[in-house]
C-alpha cells in the first residue's frame, strides 16, 4: 500500500514553513519564578491580560442565551450565544454596584442576565434594559447608556477563546501555525467525553514546562516505553515564531531500551487489535509502526474511523504534542486530542487549577470510546471537579497525570531551596527554555 504524504510536502505529517530548530537565548530559569508573587503579579499585568485564553467549545452554548463562565485570577467572565448565532464574552459584573451577575457555571437565559442584588436587567448583548426606580436617578436612567463590559471574543475548530485585551492580533493570527497543523482532524466535530479540574500544589507553569520535554518519560512513564518511543534521535522537536513549540513522538517500543526490538504485550496487544500478528514483527519490533499505518488506512473506514482517510501516515500511528503558548497544551493521538490546561490560583503562586479534556471524532456505530477513566458514554461529558490529594485513575497501564502531577507537587517544594539558581538543560529540552524566554520577552515589553 502506498504513503499518504502531504502532497504539498511530502512529508508523512503536517509541516509548516514557519518551523524552526528548537534553540534558546539562556536566560536562567530561577525558582522564584513558579513562587514569587511579584513575579505573577508581572505575569498578569504584562502577559495574561494581553493572551487569548481558552474559554470552552461552542458545543456547550448551543442555543441562544445559553452561557458559560470561565473564571480566571480575580475576574470571572461569561460567554453567551446571541440570537444571530454569534457569541459574545463580558465581565460577570453588574456595573450598579459590582454584583457578579451569574454564579453558576453555565445554563440559560430567556432574554436577560438579572443581577441577584437590585435586579437590574442586562440584555444577553449587554445592553441594560430595566432597573428599578428608572427615574430616581439623578444622571439620568442608566438604561439605554449602560453595557456590560465586552471582551474580544473568537472561535476556532469548535473552541471559544477569549482576550482582555481589544488589540490582540486575531485568534487565527495569535495561534498560528496551530490551526494549519491540526487541520486534518475536524476538530469542530469532536465530542469531549472528558472534563476535568484538579487544584493541584504546584505553579501553573509546570505543566507548560512537562509537556514540552520529554526527557521525564523513562523516569515517570516507564509503562508506556513498550509502544513509544522517547528517545530524542527518533523525535521531532519545533518551534515557531508565534512562541508555540511541537514535539511528535512515534509510536513504537523506545529506542533507548536495550531490547527495543523485542515485541512487549502492550505493543502486541495494539497490533493485534488491527489485525497484525506481533509475531511477524519479533526482533524488529519498530518496524510494525509503518505496517501499523497501513493496517489503519486500509481498515479505519471499515470500522467506522472515516476520519483517518484525511490524516497523514504518522497521524495514524504518533503522538503529536502542541505546546500553546502560554498555558494549553494539544495533543493529538489517531484517537483523539487531548487538552492540557492550567491556570494560575487568585492568590497563591503556589497553587494551579489543572483541566483535562478528551475529544474524541466522530466514530460510526460507537455508543462508548476508550479513555485514561477506562470506557466512557459516547457523549458530551459533565465537569468533573477535585483536588489532587483525591485523584484517582482506573486504568491498568498508569495515568500518566497521576504520575505528571505527583512530580509537580514535590518539584515545587524544590524549587524554593536556594540551591536551585537555573536549570541545567539537555539539548531535547530546548522548548522548556524557549518557553520562559517567551515569558520573559512579555514581561520585559518584547512581545
Amino acid at each position: 500500500m502506498a504513503d499518504f504524504d502531504s502532497p504539498v510536502t511530502g512529508k508523512s505529517y503536517p509541516d509548516h514553513p514557519s518551523a524552526e530548530t528548537p534553540r534558546a537565548r539562556g536566560d536562567k530559569i530561577t525558582g522564584d519564578r513558579y513562587w514569587s508573587k511579584d513575579f505573577a503579579e508581572r505575569e498578569w499585568e504584562k502577559m495574561w491580560k494581553r493572551i487569548w485564553h481558552l474559554g470552552g467549545r461552542e458545543s456547550q452554548i448551543e442555543e441562544a442565551g445559553d452561557f458559560i463562565v470561565h473564571n480566571f485570577k480575580h475576574e470571572s467572565i461569561i460567554m453567551v450565544r446571541q440570537k444571530d448565532g454569534s457569541i459574545k464574552a463580558f465581565f460577570n459584573v453588574c456595573l450598579h454596584r459590582g454584583n457578579q451577575l451569574v454564579t453558576a457555571p453555565e445554563g440559560g437565559v430567556v432574554s436577560h442576565f438579572t443581577c441577584p442584588y437590585h435586579g437590574w436587567k442586562w440584555n444577553m448583548d449587554g445592553a441594560l434594559d430595566w432597573v428599578q426606580d428608572e427615574e430616581d436617578f439623578p444622571q439620568g436612567s442608566p438604561c439605554g447608556k449602560l453595557r456590560l463590559k465586552e471582551l474580544r471574543c473568537e472561535t476556532w475548530a469548535g473552541f471559544i477563546f477569549w482576550s482582555f485585551d481589544r488589540d490582540a492580533p486575531p485568534l487565527q493570527e495569535y495561534l498560528a501555525p496551530i490551526p494549519e497543523l491540526l487541520a486534518n482532524r475536524d476538530l469542530h466535530n469532536h465530542t469531549r467525553v472528558v472534563w476535568r479540574t484538579l487544584r493541584v500544589k504546584t505553579n501553573w507553569k509546570f505543566a507548560s514546562d512537562n509537556f514540552n520535554e520529554a526527557y521525564h518519560i523513562p523516569a515517570v512513564h516507564p509503562q508506556f516505553m513498550p509502544m513509544i518511543d522517547d528517545h530524542y534521535a527518533n523525535t521531532l522537536f519545533e518551534m515557531y515564531p508565534s512562541g508555540h513549540n511541537r514535539m511528535i513522538e512515534k509510536l513504537q517500543p523506545s529506542s533507548r531500551a536495550p531490547d527495543a526490538a523485542n515485541v512487549k504485550p502492550l505493543w502486541a496487544e495494539v497490533l493485534r487489535e488491527w489485525d497484525i500478528d506481533p509475531e511477524l514483527y519479533e526482533g524488529r519490533a519498530q518496524d510494525a509502526r509503518v505496517a501499523l499505518q497501513q493496517a489503519r488506512r486500509q481498515l479505519g473506514p471499515k470500522r467506522g474511523f472515516h476520519y483517518f482517510e484525511k490524516m497523514l501516515d504518522d497521524e495514524l500511528t504518533d503522538q503529536i504534542h502542541h505546546t500553546c503558548f502560554p498555558n494549553l497544551t494539544m495533543t493529538g493521538t489517531p484517537e483523539g486530542l487531548h487538552i492540557f490546561r492550567t491556570e494560575p490560583d487568585a492568590e497563591d503562586p503556589n497553587w494551579s487549577t489543572f483541566d483535562y479534556w478528551y475529544l474524541v471524532p466522530p466514530i460510526e456505530g460507537a455508543s462508548e470510546v476508550a479513555t485514561l477513566y477506562g470506557m466512557r458514554p459516547y457523549e458530551e461529558a459533565g465537569h468533573e471537579t477535585g483536588s489532587f490529594d483525591n485523584y484517582r485513575t482506573e486504568i491498568a497501564q498508569g495515568d500518566f497525570l497521576s504520575q505528571d502531577l505527583s512530580l509537580a507537587e514535590t518539584q515545587q517544594r524544590g524549587l524554593h531551596s536556594m540551591a536551585f539558581e537555573d536549570a541545567y538543560l539537555a539539548a531535547q529540552e530546548t522548548r522548556v527554555r524557549r518557553f520562559h524566554e517567551v515569558l520573559n520577552d512579555y514581561l520585559e515589553g518584547r512581545r
